[in-house]
């Protein structure tokens, strides 16, 4: 039956999720093993690219059954795309795996708390509540972290343990502190522009959406924050939950049709949920054939941009940080997200725009993935994500800053947490924090 199923969506799909001969083109050159994130920590040629291309295939033909094990195998893909960088036949990997954990979730179901955390998403309304009543009791369950980095549990809950770092409620989110229509200080602005927030930014990190919102308004911008925005569908999509990413998607592409038009650019703090409205609901609709959304999420996104990306190319915002922005002695390192450097070649632009006023080192490796992984590798596999946190930590670390900043708010769940594990100094900024605060008299 399961090989049945498997046939019948492969037809709708088989011009790039044909796993056997993506098996097939593979050469096994072993390129992607050194920079592959899970190889890295649990060094299996199983659970490499190839090994887990290799098992794909054989998937396909029939030769391997969808069990516990191979469900456990596909599952600890960081999906953090090191593999495809480097691929010389430019594999998918990260998207046949993305397409293998919907047959997954199709056989063995989405786990309870997952579910719900999926339906939050998918439901602003009462993802509000729910994080109103969070913050108000807050401290039943949880103390501030001394560093500001977000919130420790007192006690070990499912799935967290004592004092496992988790980010900090927002008394009231981003959406439901501006009102929709930001005007321009000018009467007549030459730019317009529409925040997407993504949900980490609405609810937990309030420094993005503030500080994003001042440096438009110090650009004498419009800002339009379009209120029915929903979760762009990217922790539903990296499980496998297709379902619920669909009716994400729509609503949001069929909202963004009713205003795009009308204003320049669509500005998103965070390369994951970037990444995902640029690229990856095309590929989803692609997959899914329904080539009429994936031409319309294709039309709709032309507009959107990483915030950085669109301040660096489409204003001066450079030269008034140049000119007029003050002057920090402190050290920024800058980690590059995945879904920003490899998905979408964003890495520049953000160190452009924190280079006029703050002394930048690099680290390392900035393009190492940190961890993060998606919510399954936050779970369950939490252990995975700990050990590729401790490399990424030790690294920011050795360049003795004062901030690391990356323009993604699950990398910041995860650096935090290996940071504070560590007993470091170190602060997590997303980039737009720190320019906003260059530019404050």
């Amino acid at each position: 039956m399961l090989n049945i199923l498997w046939r019948n969506r492969l037809k709708t799909a088989e011009d790039i999720f044909n796993f056997t001969e993506i098996s097939d083109a593979c050469i096994k050159c072993g390129k992607c093993i050194p920079g592959c994130t899970i190889h890295q920590i649990n060094p299996d040629e199983t659970t490499s690219p190839r090994g887990f291309i290799d098992l794909l295939g054989a998937y396909q033909r029939g030769e391997l059954e969808l069990d516990k094990s191979a469900k456990d195998i596909f599952e600890s893909c960081f999906l953090c795309t090191a593999c495809t960088d480097v691929c010389p036949n430019s594999l998918p990997t990260d998207m046949v795996i993305e397409q293998v954990r919907a047959d997954i979730a199709d056989k063995y179901g989405i786990a309870w708390f997952k579910k719900v955390i999926f339906f939050l998403l998918e439901h602003r309304k009462v993802m509000d509540i729910v994080m109103k009543f969070g913050f108000m009791f807050k401290t039943c369950a949880f103390t501030e972290d001394e560093k500001g980095r977000g919130l420790k549990s007192r006690f070990s809950l499912p799935m967290m343990k004592k004092d496992r770092l988790i980010p900090s409620m927002m008394k009231t989110s981003f959406l439901n502190s501006y009102p929709e229509h930001i005007q321009a200080k000018s009467d007549k602005p030459k730019q317009k522009v529409a925040i997407f927030i993504g949900c980490l930014g609405n609810y937990n990190y309030d420094g993005i959406g503030k500080s994003l919102v001042e440096i438009l308004e110090y650009l004498d911008i419009e800002v339009f924050i379009p209120k029915d925005q929903k979760c762009c569908g990217a922790p539903a999509y990296f499980t496998g939950a297709f379902d619920s990413v669909e009716r994400m998607t729509k609503a949001n592409i069929e909202y963004f049709e009713s205003f795009m038009d009308e204003y320049d650019a669509m500005l998103i703090p965070e390369a994951t949920c970037s990444a995902m409205v640029t690229h990856d609901w095309q590929v989803f609709f692609k997959n899914r054939n329904m080539p009429k959304w994936e031409a319309r999420a294709k039309a709709v996104t032309q507009k959107v941009f990483m915030a950085t990306e669109w301040l660096d190319k489409h204003t001066n915002l450079k030269e008034i940080l140049e000119q007029k922005g003050k002057k920090f002695d402190e050290l920024v390192t800058y980690h590059d997200p995945c879904h920003a450097r490899k998905v979408q070649g964003i890495y520049q632009e953000p160190r452009n725009l924190l280079a006029p006023n703050y002394n930048i080192v690099e680290m390392s490796d900035p393009s190492r993935c940190c961890g993060f992984g998606g919510v399954t590798m936050q779970t369950e596999k939490f252990h995975f994500a700990e050990l590729a946190g401790k490399p990424k930590a030790s690294m920011i670390e050795e360049t003795k800053a004062t901030y690391v900043s990356a323009e993604c708010s699950a990398c910041r769940v995860q650096i935090s947490q290996a940071l504070n594990e560590q007993g470091s100094e170190v602060i997590f900024k997303n980039p737009l924090e720190l320019i906003a605060e260059a530019l404050k008299d």
